[in-house]
């Protein structure tokens, strides 16, 4: 049987380096705060680091954007010359990272990109949760086109809740070896790594992780009626980073023979595995708030859109419902809380349902704009303005992440969050993506 799952040759730094100075958080983190990365930039100083391997995404559109791409290209060139980093040979990293979240265990591997597709309608085995946005992939293929290395900050999703595939490993971690133990810049917790070179122990996870392509297995676990796609792996973190991955492999694709298209390192992305069903992890709902509109003039839209849809849409006591199919939203407007109740949603997930809606509604009503929010209290405070209206979403059930994915296709943007921004994947482990 085919699989996505391939064994590294991770580059790692040599000992003796300052590893809290090496690791930094995921490029595309704190976006808007300038300051954390000044922050980052100090403490790093003239030692090696990440921070001079990628780009933190709040300097894509700077204008001296191209001379940094430059210069993280050549230190990635000088890093492997002058002994920074070493080459370990093929095998996978057990990572276990520590923040106030709890401790989350992962498994860092290599993974074919020919198994991935971000497009909407994707069948294939690694699919994106979340939509891609097709337009945030050239800036970031700029870095990637130029660059011999590619390090990870993707978070690939498995559904395990019998904790059967990963977890065992990290019964047996204090038999490998620890390749690193530091804590973490910046509130980042601490992380520990130990190295499982290829043998039983390689061999028997990829096979384990293979179970979960197993198509009656999985229309089993999922109570599928139908002959759906297997989805074994879901993308959680680093979508964009992922899709640029795919981007650059494509490009670099079509100037290949087919036999070498076979182990081209570029065919293939770095990312740790994890449980969704890990304690650590945290999926939170995200909310919506509605800007410069009327509450009476959503309601009538949701009752016209949803009949359209095979459904219905009323306000009150989600009981009353003359079908068992009934997802509920609690809406904020002007002091006051109603409940909306969609009844037979073609949507399976409660946030499928109200998204597409509200993207209807927007693409009606262009005076009105929409925002994501994380807190109920602040959703609470922006509809206490009479042109504003709140609507509060459940925090996902883990389990319901990969049925939305399978039924619905990809989620619709800002479904969830998973952890707060100092929880993020930190970069470690490197890989060589050219001959």
């Amino acid at each position: 049987m085919y699989t996505p799952v391939r064994l590294p040759k991770l580059l790692m730094p040599r000992d003796g380096l300052d590893l809290s100075k090496w690791a930094v958080i995921a490029c595309d983190q704190y976006t808007s705060q300038p300051d954390y990365w000044e922050k980052a930039d100090a403490y790093v100083g003239d030692a090696p680091s990440t921070l001079r391997l990628t780009l933190p995404e709040i300097y894509l559109e700077q204008p001296d954007v191209a001379q940094r791409t430059a210069a993280i290209q050549q230190t990635m060139t000088d890093y492997q010359q002058d002994g920074t980093l070493t080459e370990y040979a093929p095998g996978m990293m057990l990572v276990e990272r520590t923040t106030a979240s709890g401790t989350r265990r992962g498994v860092v591997l290599a993974f074919d990109l020919e198994a991935y597709d971000y497009n909407p309608g994707s069948q294939s085995l690694i699919r994106p949760t979340e939509k891609t946005v097709v337009e945030r992939i050239p800036p970031r293929l700029a870095v990637r086109e130029g660059a011999s290395l590619e390090l990870p900050h993707i978070m690939l999703l498995i559904d395990d809740p019998s904790r059967t595939i990963l977890e065992p490993l990290f019964t047996k971690k204090d038999s490998f070896r620890k390749a690193y133990d530091t804590d973490l810049m910046l509130d980042g917790g601490h992380v520990t790594g130990w190295f499982v070179p290829e043998g039983d122990e390689t061999a028997a996870l990829i096979a384990r992780l293979d179970t979960l392509s197993d198509p009656d297995a999985f229309r089993k676990k999922y109570g599928l009626s139908d002959n759906r796609a297997v989805l074994p792996y879901a993308v959680g973190d680093g979508n964009h980073s992922m899709a640029t991955a795919k981007a650059n492999w494509e490009r670099i694709k079509a100037t290949l023979s087919e036999a070498e298209q076979q182990d081209h390192p570029a065919r293939f992305v770095l990312a740790e595995v994890v449980n969704i069903h890990d304690d650590s992890l945290e999926i939170e709902g995200i909310h919506r708030v509605l800007f410069h509109i009327h509450p009476r003039e959503v309601f009538q839209a949701a009752d016209e859109f949803f009949r359209i849809h095979g459904g219905m849409a009323y306000c009150g006591d989600p009981k009353n419902a003359p079908s068992t199919n009934v997802q509920a939203f609690p809406c904020l407007f002007h002091g006051e809380k109603v409940t909306l109740c969609i009844v037979d949603s073609p949507w399976a997930l409660p946030v499928a349902t109200l998204q597409n809606f509200l993207d209807d509604f927007l693409e009606k009503n262009p005076k009105s704009h929409i925002d994501y929010i994380h807190g109920a209290d602040v959703v609470a405070e922006l509809a206490q303005d009479a042109r504003n209206m709140g609507f509060l979403l459940p925090d996902p059930a883990k389990e319901d992440l990969f049925r939305g994915v399978i039924l619905d296709g990809v989620l619709p943007r800002k479904t969830f969050s998973m952890g707060e921004a100092q929880e993020k994947r930190y970069y470690m482990e490197a890989r060589k993506i050219v001959k």
